[in-house]
């Protein structure tokens, strides 16, 4: 098992059918311990229950500082340390440049990035004093084609600003011997898309993926448990595509 004795913070991991539960259930079943953050109560000890003794719900507003501090002292005081945090809280609106208003603007910033920010800065200093840890956050191919199906000119700057953020984070945190890095999916069969995606769109998209097929959300947990595993251990800064190869130019 790749986290035998590993404990994890998942952040926006309560959706059924998303990123950051089927990243917690592989997780869990590589022997680590997780605490699953999400904003509602129920959904949150339901998706910890799920997983089996030993895990954790905690709720947590990522876009609240305090609530980020609140609930990582929790997750510390049930789980008795943090080796690893994800990144996965986000949301998206699928609207055009020029209908962007200012409070979508800050809702989608504020959740996508300001998120990785406040939870990042809550952890850190638990990572630091260990001089141990794993920090991996949720981008998109959004944020490198300049836009994407399900998510507006916001989303794709929210995420843009991602990878920024967390080669920042690795090159400054390096020392402390904690590495940084990001993920960016393509379009995966997830909550996010339950519901939104036809058949004709899927076919049009399936044009420009050479592997012939969306994704799913264990492919992406696929790549968390790699970065929070030691088999990533001299990668840091680094940012990893989950697309199907829809990026080759």
């Amino acid at each position: 098992m790749l986290l035998s004795g590993k404990t994890a913070v998942i952040s926006g991991a309560a959706g059924p059918r998303g990123i950051g539960l089927a990243t917690a259930r592989l997780f869990a079943e590589h022997g680590a311990r997780v605490a699953i953050l999400d904003i509602d109560p129920a959904a949150t000890e339901a998706a910890a229950t799920g997983l089996g003794a030993g895990h954790v719900g905690v709720v947590c507003d990522v876009t609240d500082p305090a609530a980020c501090r609140a609930a990582v002292a929790e997750a510390i005081d049930r789980l008795g340390k943090i080796d690893i945090l994800i990144n996965n809280a986000g949301v998206t609106q699928p609207v055009k440049f020029m209908e962007i208003d200012g409070p979508s603007w800050r809702r989608i910033i504020e959740v996508n990035l300001t998120g990785v920010l406040n939870l990042s800065q809550a952890v850190v200093p638990h990572m630091r004093e260990r001089r141990s840890g794993s920090i991996a956050c949720m981008s998109s191919v959004s944020a490198q084609r300049g836009g994407g199906i399900f998510g507006g000119p916001h989303y794709s700057a929210a995420k843009a600003g991602v990878l920024g953020l967390a080669k920042a984070m690795a090159r400054e945190l390096g020392p402390d011997n904690i590495r940084v890095n990001s993920v960016t999916p393509g379009l995966h069969q997830t909550d996010i898309t339950a519901g939104k995606l036809t058949d004709a769109m899927k076919a049009e998209i399936l044009k420009g993926v050479p592997l012939g097929r969306l994704g799913t959300a264990e492919d992406v947990a696929r790549i968390f448990l790699f970065l929070a595993s030691d088999l990533s251990g001299y990668v840091t800064g680094a940012v990893i595509d989950v697309n199907g190869g829809m990026l080759i130019h």
